[in-house]
């Protein structure tokens, strides 16, 4: 499939993202969902299960995640009982000897790596899928600023909601009564690890309240030497 370079809409791609979406789960009927549950991961479970997906919503316990995160995760999984809830981790806490407990303070990136993207390539390797379900947009940070829709690598992932733009989504989940992160609507628009998210200020990028002040946008998952 072609990668789509077309200017953003204005209003929502929803047939081509049907359509997209479709062609996925035709093509790859193996495909898994990895999730953190923020805006995208919400709209894009909706969009994905009216378009035929029964498969896996993957979530990495680091630990270190706000109770609003977790509560979002169980009000989905009872939102979509045909899908299958897989959380990897499950349990962990900041005192489980995973890591040093100041690990995420002095080196974030290695904290990533080994509670966020360590077990779920573990998972992915076992699993096997042939492409991932993403949900990540162009707007969220420059860093992703020029995704594809379809993007090659270690594994095929499937970007449907790549052009989508916040005000869009938003729209979406309003529109569909989506159980959105209650955090959202205190300004964590892009919500990770309570000990590396703030809210976001007037005029930040999406993902700006992510490990603020310490020159990391990406947890690891889709960028560095260990994306997926």
């Amino acid at each position: 499939m072609a990668q789509d370079r077309a200017p953003l809409l204005a209003s929502p791609p929803r047939a081509a993202t049907h359509d997209l979406l479709t062609w996925a789960l035709t093509a790859h009927p193996d495909a898994l969902m990895p999730s953190a549950f923020n805006l995208n991961g919400v709209v894009l479970i909706d969009l994905a299960v009216r378009a035929g997906y029964h498969g896996e919503v993957v979530f990495v316990d680091t630990g270190y995640h706000f109770p609003e995160t977790l509560q979002t995760r169980d009000r989905l999984a009872a939102r979509y009982p045909g899908l299958t809830f897989v959380t990897l981790n499950a349990g962990a806490t900041p005192e489980d000897g995973q890591t040093p407990p100041d690990l995420y303070a002095r080196d974030p990136d290695a904290c990533c790596a080994a509670r966020k993207v360590a077990p779920l390539q573990r998972y992915l390797r076992e699993k096997n899928p042939s492409a991932l379900l993403n949900a990540r947009s162009r707007d969220q940070a420059t860093t992703r600023a020029d995704i594809p829709v379809v993007e090659h690598g270690a594994r095929i992932k499937i970007n449907p909601l790549a052009s989508w733009t916040r005000p869009q989504l938003e729209a979406y989940a309003r529109e569909h009564s989506l159980p959105v992160n209650p955090l959202y609507a205190d300004g964590f628009l892009s919500v990770g690890c309570w000990t590396c998210t703030r809210a976001v200020r007037p005029g930040e990028d999406v993902r700006a309240g992510r490990w603020a002040g310490q020159g990391k946008t990406e947890c690891g998952l889709w960028a560095g030497a260990g994306k997926l």
